[in-house]
């Protein structure tokens, strides 16, 4: 697994995280202890856990200039209108299946 941020402000920067990651779902049984260490975000549905082996960093000089606006706050207001119910419900209708069509077991 490779993680890469780039700073599109300030001084050039690309960041690269390497090593292995390991997703909970809501059906594991570890997400539900795990999700009791962040903010309660509505529709939140997996948790990574990284295990950063490698970092490098290089220039950034070829990353362009982006001004950062703010947060969007879209998501969470449509998680909240559909509440839990209509989330799964939501789930059940478009993330059965992954981008390779392969039954995702998410549910």
């Amino acid at each position: 697994m490779t993680i890469m941020f780039c700073a599109f402000e300030g001084s050039p920067l690309i960041l690269r995280l390497y090593g292995k990651a390991r997703v909970y779902h809501q059906r594991d049984p570890e997400y539900h202890e795990l999700l009791t260490a962040f903010p309660n975000i509505s529709g939140s549905r997996q948790i990574f856990d990284l295990r950063v082996e490698l970092v490098q960093n290089s220039c950034g000089f070829g990353v362009p200039l982006y001004t950062y606006a703010g947060q969007r706050t879209l998501l969470e207001e449509w998680a909240q209108d559909k509440g839990e119910h209509g989330i799964k419900e939501y789930w059940e209708q478009k993330n059965t299946k992954s981008l390779d069509d392969l039954n995702t077991g998410i549910l």
